[in-house]
């Protein structure tokens, strides 16, 4: 028997706040372990704390995969309770990969707020990172379920292929030739390899058949992608009041974001000036800016990734509606996902 995905879908932000609530104690417990120093940047970066250790009024980000994780254990039948390690586990590797891609990128910046490496130096975003990375680890070995050592070992190859991903994408940084599969290789590596764990880590942990723990990791998967192609969608067109980032701030740094290399290679004309742009050097002015935009625009860079989106979170409802889900988790999932991809740009 297959599921239907309901036409009425649950209020996303409803779902992420339940199980935000639910996996923020286990979370802070976790992140109480690391060392005075670590713990202290830990908490900002979380958004759960201010620089003078002062509670944080926000509160922190929307903890996107440990809803995941929480909801594939709700998609195996299990409760919340069993899903908690996996949670708190992939939100700590999220956070490493983050220390250590603002140290990367040179951003100074994260949601409005300095960066660890701008604020406390660069040993502390790698010391950090890595504490947290060690931390995911051992909170998954230590969980009660007899199926913590394979989600483990599923997470530990996910840092792997995240890795791969940031490699390939600093890489692409010296490379002219950058082509568009390249591109959706690494963004499945950098962007889906994690998003694909946290929607079969709570299914893992609950010891589910096989079948269904494959079919939610492709939801994840395919989610991934698209929610890559919509972030590069919005480094380019996006609302710096919504994104936090500045205005074409992909262009900006020369980015070879996916819809750029589609022009590039597909636009015909207007790819090759746009190739012949990207690999000029120096602080581009805005009228520069936007004669790339329009040349992305105009090169078709813009509405593939857009249609390309929507085909992939098409195929993430597929490989669910494929699997037999409990009502209320297959909703819940779906809400999430579309919420994630739906953004406007």
């Amino acid at each position: 028997m297959t599921a239907t995905v309901p036409d009425a879908l649950p209020d996303a932000g409803a779902v992420l706040r339940r199980c935000k609530d639910a996996v923020t104690p286990a979370l802070a417990a976790a992140v109480s372990r690391l060392d005075p120093a670590s713990r202290e940047q830990t908490a900002f970066h979380l958004g759960w704390t201010e620089l003078d250790g002062s509670p944080c009024p926000t509160g922190g980000g929307k903890a996107v995969r440990p809803a995941l994780a929480v909801l594939s254990a709700e998609s195996a039948g299990a409760d919340v309770a069993t899903a908690l390690p996996g949670a708190v586990a992939v939100e700590l590797v999220h956070n490493f990969s983050l220390l250590h891609d603002d140290l990367i990128d040179g951003d100074s910046e994260r949601r409005h707020r300095p960066t660890v490496w701008a604020q406390w130096g660069t040993a502390a975003a790698i010391l950090s990172g890595d504490a947290l990375l060690a931390l995911a680890l051992e909170v998954l070995l230590e969980a009660p379920s007899p199926h913590g050592p394979r989600a483990a070992m599923q997470l530990a190859a996910t840092v792997r292929e995240l890795v791969r991903g940031q490699v390939e994408d600093v890489a692409f940084e010296q490379r002219s030739d950058v082509g568009v599969e390249e591109c959706l290789t690494m963004a499945a590596g950098k962007t889906g390899s994690l998003l694909a764990t946290s929607a079969a880590m709570g299914a893992v942990l609950s010891g589910a058949p096989p079948a269904l723990t494959a079919a939610l990791h492709t939801f994840g998967a395919e989610v991934g992608a698209a929610f890559q192609l919509v972030d590069d969608l919005l480094g380019i067109w996006g609302d710096p009041a919504v994104t936090g980032k500045p205005v074409l701030s992909d262009l900006r740094s020369r980015k070879k974001s996916l819809p750029v290399t589609y022009a590039v290679h597909h636009g015909g004309a207007d790819g090759r000036e746009l190739a012949g742009w990207l690999a000029g050097t120096g602080e581009a002015g805005e009228a520069e800016l936007r004669r790339a935009a329009a040349l992305v625009e105009s090169g078709g860079g813009r509405d593939w990734a857009a249609a390309e989106a929507r085909r992939r979170m098409a195929l993430a409802e597929k490989a669910l509606a494929g699997a037999e889900l409990p009502e209320r988790p297959l909703a819940e999932l779906v809400a999430l996902g579309r919420y994630l991809t739906d953004r406007e740009f």
